[in-house]
C-alpha cells in the first residue's frame, strides 16, 4: 500500500499517493526461483525475506555469504532455494516435515544436500557455517552441518554440531577428528555460527562467543556439505531430528559481524512468529 501525504492548498486538501518501495532485487530474484521451482510464499514471508536481505546488506554481512537458506514456503521446492544466488539449490531427501516454522528432520534418514562443495567453493582459512535450530534434542549422533573425506568422519571434515549426544557442541573446518573447538551444550535451540579466521576457530551462540580453538590441519573435503546429517564420503550418516529455520555457508565472519548477524536473523524469525 502506498503512503498518503496531505498537502494543504487554498481552500482544499489534496492527497499525494506515493507507491511502495520496490523489493530488493536479490529478494525478488529469490521469489522468482521459488515460484519457478513450484513453490509458493505468503506476503508475510516475502516481506520478512525482503527485510532480511536489506539488513544483511546494510550490516555488511551479505558479501560474506555464499548460500542462504531462509527455510520459508513450507515445501521442499521453496526451502531448497538459495537466497544469495541461483547456485547451490539444495535437494531434500524424503522424510522431512515442512511447516511454517521451518524444516524438521526425522533423525533416521533425512538429510539436505546443499550442492555446496566445500573444497571447490571455500578457502579453509576464511570460512563460516551457521544454523538456526528450533528444538532442543541430542538424540542419536546429531550432526547439523557436516561433510568429510571418509566414512568415519576423521579426515578433512567440516562440521557444526549444536548439541551432540554427550551434551557438547562442536565446530571444525578442515579438521582430522580432533575437534578442538567444543563446549558444553545442553540446549540446541538458537542461532549457532562457527567461523574460522586464519588458523583459529570461533563458535558463537546467539551472537555470543562460546568457544575457541586451534583450526584443523587437514583440507576441505571434495564433496557437498549436508544439513541435518553428515556427508561421509558420499554416504549420509549421523542423522539428527532437529528443526531448522535458517542456515548459511560462506566466508569468515568477525565477532562484530556475528553479533549483528544474530540480531538480523532473530528479527527475521520474530517477524514469522517462530523465534526461540
Amino acid at each position: 500500500m502506498g503512503r498518503f501525504d496531505f498537502k494543504t492548498r487554498t481552500g482544499q486538501i489534496s492527497a499525494i499517493i506515493q507507491p511502495p518501495a520496490p523489493n530488493d532485487e536479490d529478494a525478488e530474484a529469490f521469489f522468482g526461483r521459488v515460484i519457478a521451482a513450484g513453490g509458493t510464499l505468503t506476503e508475510q514471508q516475502k516481506l520478512a525475506v525482503n527485510i532480511l536481505t536489506i539488513k544483511l546488506k546494510t550490516n555488511n554481512i551479505w558479501t560474506s555469504l555464499k548460500a542462504i537458506y531462509p527455510m520459508v514456503g513450507e515445501s521442499a521446492a521453496a526451502c531448497s532455494q538459495n537466497l544469495k544466488s541461483s547456485s547451490f539449490t539444495g535437494t531434500f531427501s524424503s522424510g522431512w516435515a515442512f511447516t511454517s516454522t521451518g524444516v524438521a528432520a526425522n533423525g533416521m534418514s533425512t538429510f539436505f544436500n546443499t550442492g555446496f562443495n566445500t573444497s571447490t567453493n571455500l578457502i579453509k582459512t576464511s570460512t563460516h557455517i551457521s544454523v538456526y535450530v528450533r528444538n532442543n534434542t541430542n538424540a542419536g549422533s546429531p550432526y547439523d552441518f557436516a561433510n568429510a573425506s571418509d566414512v568415519g568422519m576423521v579426515s578433512n571434515n567440516t562440521l557444526l554440531i549444536t548439541r551432540y549426544s554427550n551434551n557438547i557442541a562442536y565446530f571444525a573446518f578442515a579438521d582430522s577428528g580432533t575437534y578442538s573447538t567444543s563446549v558444553s551444550s545442553t540446549d540446541s535451540r538458537g542461532f549457532f555460527c562457527g567461523s574460522r579466521i586464519s588458523n583459529t576457530q570461533f563458535l558463537y551462540k546467539n551472537g555470543i562467543q562460546i568457544a575457541t580453538g586451534a583450526a584443523g590441519i587437514g583440507n576441505l573435503a571434495n564433496n557437498n556439505i549436508y544439513l541435518g546429517a553428515a556427508n561421509a564420503n558420499g554416504s549420509a550418516a549421523f542423522f539428527t531430528d532437529k528443526q531448522y529455520a535458517f542456515a548459511t555457508i560462506g566466508d569468515e565472519l568477525s565477532s562484530n559481524q556475528v553479533s549483528n548477524f544474530y540480531t538480523v536473523v532473530q528479527e527475521f524469525q520474530t517477524s514469522l512468529n517462530r523465534q526461540v
